[in-house]
């Protein structure tokens, strides 16, 4: 598994947890950061993704 793929997954993690603390506490700013880093997360995972499926085949 690519170092990317597991780095993906960890901020996509991340995110989802400041997403939850924001709605939580009512503060947009780490809601939007929260959503900003799962979807940097979810790419970062997908070009892990793409590397592993080159090097496999």
């Amino acid at each position: 598994m690519d170092k990317d793929r597991v780095i993906g997954s960890a901020k996509v993690l991340k995110g989802k947890v400041k997403v939850a603390i924001g709605k939580t506490i009512d503060y947009a700013k780490l809601e939007s950061s929260g959503e900003a880093e799962k979807i940097e997360g979810k790419i970062e995972n997908a070009a892990g993704g793409v590397k592993d499926t080159m090097r496999d085949g």
